[in-house]
């Protein structure tokens, strides 16, 4: 009877932990929805509310029937900006779910997804596109799949730095992840120069700080539908390998679960992801960095429930961001990346200053 009166509180607090977190992810669903469609009527050119739904529905459910809005406003809508805020939403699920993992992996609650070189590598990919041709034979798909190629090639590199020491530690993953990072910047910034377009270093320039100017109906839009969905999935379910980890690798013994093959593949689902929505969206900092703690704050630390509401809080994000980068010079554009620093500089301080209170 002991036990059970001991055990009872334990079980109270799981289940009040289980109902806040389906309490947010049924309200961060319904603030995706309304995003999204926020996103598709804001813009340069505004479309109404109304006319957004009209579009949807007729081409979603076939209700109305008939068409009683223009064909720009049509191709506007679904042409678009639906694909744009999609993808939005995926870059910015891919993003914060990835930073969520990163952080367990390494142990450290500064890491975000830009910390293992995978981005830098895509930047090397994307600059030899833009600035030397560099196609692979792809066409239009050039700089998206050499940007993807950069990736995958600094992940592998990554690794391969980390496992020649012995066993892939946090430590030896991190310092791997930052050597190779600034190794590929340097070839980045190396490319810039010795390019004689000033046009094509500006596209590079304005690449590296992030632009979803690119997004539609396309192969893009659906490898990272189905890479990011995949992360979110394999992660929620990896939820409590991940707690393990996170706590750390002598925990994770005890409970049964080998650090060395859960941290190598997290690397190479955490790479494969990053890869596909760093090469749809260029760099996009902070989110990964920003949104982990922000769902651990709503649902707590368990990876279970907070990872899908990390996924729910990156995508909202992400798609308000991009709506601010559209209208707040409009016509102009302004990179993506600058309003998610704007947003993320400020946390970032204030979460250092809360680690230092705590190392107090």
């Amino acid at each position: 009877m002991a036990t059970t009166t001991a055990e009872a509180p334990v079980h109270d607090d799981h289940l009040a932990a289980a109902r806040r977190a389906r309490c947010w992810t049924a309200g961060l669903v319904a603030a995706l929805g309304l995003s999204l469609v926020a996103g598709i009527a804001l813009g340069a050119v505004h479309v109404p509310f109304a006319a957004v739904l009209e579009v949807l529905g007729h081409h979603l459910f076939l209700v109305p029937d008939e068409r009683t809005w223009s064909r720009p406003r049509e191709s506007i809508v679904w042409d678009v900006r639906l694909p744009r805020v999609l993808l939005a939403s995926l870059v910015g699920a891919g993003l914060a779910v990835c930073g969520m993992a990163l952080q367990a992996m390494v142990r450290n609650l500064l890491a975000d997804p830009y910390l293992l070189g995978v981005n830098s590598g895509a930047s090397t990919g994307a600059a030899a596109a833009i600035l030397f041709g560099v196609t692979l034979g792809l066409g239009e798909h050039a700089l998206s799949a050499s940007a993807f190629v950069g990736a995958l090639a600094a992940s592998v590199l990554v690794y391969a730095v980390a496992r020649s020491g012995g066993r892939v530690t946090s430590t030896r993953l991190l310092l791997a992840g930052v050597a190779v990072g600034y190794a590929l910047q340097a070839v980045t910034s190396f490319l810039i120069f010795a390019s004689d377009s000033a046009e094509g270093a500006r596209s590079v320039m304005f690449w590296l700080l992030g632009s979803l100017a690119l997004a539609g109906w396309g192969q893009p839009l659906a490898l990272a539908a189905v890479v990011v969905l995949l992360t979110v999935a394999v992660l929620t379910i990896f939820g409590r390998q991940l707690d393990a980890l996170g706590v750390g690798d002598e925990t994770a013994l005890a409970l049964g679960v080998s650090p060395e093959r859960l941290r190598t593949l997290l690397l190479v689902l955490v790479s494969l992801c990053i890869a596909v929505v760093v090469s749809a969206a260029g760099s996009i900092g902070f989110v990964g960095l920003v949104v982990p703690h922000l769902a651990r704050r709503a649902v707590g630390a368990a990876h279970a429930r907070a990872v899908p509401v990390a996924a729910l809080i990156g995508a909202v994000l992400l798609v308000w961001a991009d709506v601010i980068a559209r209208v707040l010079l409009a016509p102009q554009e302004i990179p993506i990346g600058i309003i998610t620093a704007v947003v993320g500089a400020p946390f970032l301080l204030i979460l250092v200053r809360r680690l230092q209170a705590t190392a107090a």
